[in-house]
């Protein structure tokens, strides 16, 4: 069976944009006619025909709203879930939810499907495939075809859209300027989240934090990598070749993988190595010791980010201009940081 030509479709092959042949077929007259009268006859050649479900949606709601997570393990993304549903449920919104597992492909995929007449606007944490490849023409283009997207934690700069993010940078200072008020001076910084925007900005707050305290940078204590193996097989060399008295580490597997590893390389936690972890889920806190950790407040990320996209789906206003809404961190202490 031939599959339906698009708009994306079309766009692409006559390289314009998704907007300008939505605009031609509708014939509107921001177009030039000679254009128009190409991408016309383009479309009746490809035999197109317009999404009626989409059309017949465009001036009513469906109130329903596509939420893309990029992974289902991670407890923050769970917790920033409870807080959309709950402002959904508040509004009357129902939610589809799904899952990228990481992969552009498959985002590109869930969007494609959804915004075709199931949900009236998205909100996406970018996978980290996007992420690396650093390709986001799928969320424009949605855009472009009038689905309001917001977009939260992992975003891209460059999309012209709400977000709601967290001060990621100002916490990965804070969490090391922590240690370093302890008296830490051998802060190991750990990461598998390189490729993901997020880590980028904890480890420049890392870096800015050793600077304005005058400690000099050591590359030996530093492992960032997007490869779990890469990173168990470097965490293991850092402890055999390096005496450290503080770790900051900037995701959940790194926060149990240095808390565990530290405990077997004989450290007394927190006595003469302190840890900070960047997440806090249950999990943090039934650790021995218990993880002393940057609290994101997914929950209040999620309810942020719910009541933007509902303002804007119920309150259409033309000169309406875009906000990136910063959530503060909050550090959490327990029990595997010294006491100042």
């Amino acid at each position: 069976m031939k599959e339906k030509t698009t708009l994306k479709q079309i766009a692409k092959q006559l390289g314009v944009s998704v907007s300008t042949v939505s605009k031609a077929l509708n014939d509107s007259p921001e177009i030039s006619d000679p254009t128009k009268i190409k991408i016309q006859e383009f479309a009746k050649l490809q035999n197109y025909k317009p999404n009626i479900m989409a059309l017949n949606l465009k001036n009513r709601k469906t109130k329903t709203i596509g939420v893309i997570l990029p992974n289902i393990l991670n407890t923050f993304f769970a917790k920033i879930f409870s807080g959309i549903e709950k402002v959904a449920e508040e509004k009357g919104y129902h939610i589809i939810t799904c899952i990228s597992n990481e992969s552009l492909e498959k985002e590109m995929h869930l969007m494609d499907v959804l915004s075709n007449g199931s949900i009236d606007g998205f909100i996406v944490s970018m996978s980290e495939q996007a992420q690396k490849e650093n390709y986001f023409e799928h969320f424009t283009d949605c855009i472009n075809e009038g689905t309001p997207i917001v977009m939260f934690d992992r975003v891209a700069e460059k999309v012209n859209c709400d977000k709601v993010i967290s001060d990621d940078l100002d916490a990965g200072y804070n969490a090391t300027q922590h240690l370093i008020d302890i008296g830490c001076q051998k802060i190991a910084l750990l990461s598998v989240i390189d490729s993901l925007s997020v880590g980028k900005l904890r480890a420049e707050g890392y870096i800015k934090a050793l600077q304005n305290n005058n400690i000099v940078f050591d590359q030996n204590l530093v492992i960032l990598t997007d490869s779990v193996a890469d990173f168990d097989k470097k965490l293991d060399q850092l402890f055999a070749e390096n005496k450290i008295d503080g770790i900051f580490a900037l995701d959940e597997h790194s926060s149990i993988s240095s808390v565990k590893l530290g405990l077997k390389n004989g450290y007394n936690i927190p006595e003469n190595l302190s840890v900070i972890g960047f997440a806090d889920g249950a999990w943090s806190r039934r650790l021995t010791p218990s993880l002393s950790t940057v609290s994101q407040h997914g929950p209040k990320i999620g309810e942020t980010a719910a009541r933007l996209l509902i303002d804007k789906l119920e309150f259409k206003d033309e000169n309406y201009a875009y906000k990136t809404t910063v959530v503060k961190t909050e550090l959490r202490y327990r029990g595997s940081t010294r006491k100042m």
